[in-house]
Parts: C-alpha cells; sequence; structure tokens
C-alpha cells in the first residue's frame, strides 16, 4: 500500500487518523498490546489478532505461527490496517531470513497491506541507530539464545555480550511470567564490553519499565522487540510520532516513558 493510499484512507477515519496498525499476536502473550498501547503516539489505533501454533511443542508452536500467519489475518475480516506488525522475535531465528521474507511477502501480497516483523525491526532500528555491536538480553531457553545468536551474527550484528531472563523450563511460553525487575536485575548487573545498543528481545518480555533505566545506567541506547516494531511501523505508515527524549532514556520514539505507569 503506497503512502497516498494509506493517507487517504486515514482521512475517511473517525478515529486513528494518524494511523492504523495490526499486530499479530502470540497466542498467550499479554504484553504487546499494553506496551504498543504506550509507545504508539495520538489518533493512531492498534486492532490485534492472534498468532496460532502447537500447544506442546515450542520449536514447532513457533514456526506454526508463521506457517499460520494467513489464517491470523483473515481474522481482521474487512478491516485494512495501514501497516501489520509481526509481534514475535523468535519465529525469525528458527526459521532464518528467506523463510520469513517469503512468508510475509506472501501474506502481504494476500491482504494489501505491508506486513514488518519484530525482527526486521530491530534490524532496521540498528541501522537508523548506525550500530552493528549489541549486548543481548532475552527470555529464551538456551537453545533458543544460541540460535539467536547465529542469527544476528548472519545479519552482521555482533553479540558482545548476552544474558538470560528465563524461568527455568524449555517451554517459551514462560517468558510471560518474567517481571520488569528480573530484567533489570539481570541487565544491570552485565560486562557489555563495547556494546553500541542494549537489545532486550522478546515481544513477550515486559520492558518498557525497564529500557529507560538500562540506557541511563550504560549512556547507550537500550531498545526492545516491541520498541522496534512500533517505531517501524509508524515510518511504514508515514505516520507522525514524537522524537525521542534521550534525556530521559527513550528511543526511537518520544513519549512513551510517560504512559508506562499507567499499564
Amino acid at each position: 500500500m503506497s503512502a497516498a493510499a494509506i493517507n487517504a484512507d486515514a482521512a475517511r477515519r473517525e478515529y486513528s487518523r494518524n494511523g492504523l496498525f495490526g499486530v499479530a499476536v502470540p497466542q498467550a502473550n499479554p504484553i504487546v498490546e499494553p506496551e504498543f498501547a504506550a509507545l504508539m503516539p495520538d489518533n493512531t489505533g492498534i486492532i490485534a489478532t492472534r498468532l496460532q501454533g502447537s500447544r506442546s511443542d515450542s520449536r514447532n508452536r513457533l514456526t506454526e505461527y508463521l506457517d499460520n500467519l494467513p489464517t491470523s489475518l483473515s481474522e481482521f475480516d474487512t478491516a485494512k490496517p495501514d501497516v501489520v506488525g509481526y509481534a514475535c522475535t523468535g519465529s525469525t531465528y528458527l526459521v532464518g531470513t528467506d523463510k520469513e521474507r517469503d512468508s510475509v511477502d506472501a501474506a502481504s501480497g494476500q491482504f494489501g497491506y505491508p506486513i514488518i516483523t519484530s525482527a526486521q525491526a530491530i534490524i532496521a532500528a540498528l541501522k537508523h541507530l548506525d550500530a552493528s555491536r549489541v549486548a543481548l538480553i532475552a527470555p529464551y531457553p538456551q537453545w533458543m539464545i544460541d540460535i539467536s545468536h547465529g542469527y544476528w551474527e548472519g545479519c552482521g550484528i555482533e553479540v558482545v555480550a548476552s544474558a538470560r531472563t528465563m524461568l527455568d523450563t524449555e517451554d517459551t511460553r514462560n517468558v510471560y511470567q518474567v517481571q520488569t525487575q528480573m530484567v533489570l536485575d539481570v541487565a544491570l548487573s552485565m560486562d557489555i564490553g563495547d556494546a553500541q545498543v542494549m537489545l532486550l528481545s522478546g515481544t513477550g518480555m515486559p520492558t518498557l519499565r525497564a529500557l529507560p533505566r538500562i540506557a541511563l545506567h550504560f549512556g547507550i541506547p537500550a531498545i526492545s522487540s516491541n520498541l522496534c516494531l512500533a517505531w517501524a511501523m509508524l515510518r511504514a505508515a508515514g505516520s507522525r510520532y514524537p522524537a525521542p527524549d534521550t534525556t530521559r532514556g527513550e528511543t526511537l520514539i518520544g513519549g512513551w516513558s510517560d504512559k508506562v505507569s499507567r499499564l
């Protein structure tokens, strides 16, 4: 969808004239919608659909989310978001960039709107920040951490430090039990070396209360899957959004740090 077409659709709306955004969210994920509510600027709207996959196997579940994407998007029915965000970073780690791109491009062609994945958004954000060295925090089992390192290195991004904030389980859904203090305890104890950016990977990990404290503590930008995805979607739609206030630890988008207390 072109910017002109997006603007024409927006002019006909009662609400969401600064952008109507769809998000495809993992089926049990309770984090994406609240964080997007804080991240998105005024006069934008969010509609969500749930990704569907195995209830018993984490690897199959994450790949099936992508395989079943057309079914999830069909739940939008006649709604036509300006842009849709695929809010699952783990799927991309498992299938790789080529399969991710093929699946997303096919769904985009079928439904007629741009689709951006959280992994694509992170890459775009790192390019925007002129950064290629990251310190990584992720809420995954160790096997998934190892796969994620290979993915980022294949994208030309060096993981110079890494830490895991995860309950003792192999089921990736337990990320939804992670709390902000757990993220901060791990992050603030890290030796990040010469990292240029702190990356919190995983749309199901709460990040917005932690990001400003991490950024100010280390003196480098701190980003997350949800932050990058919201930013990339706003840019793709040509939507207006406030500049970040770096003195408050904001990155990419401004204004959201004031909204976090209401989540």
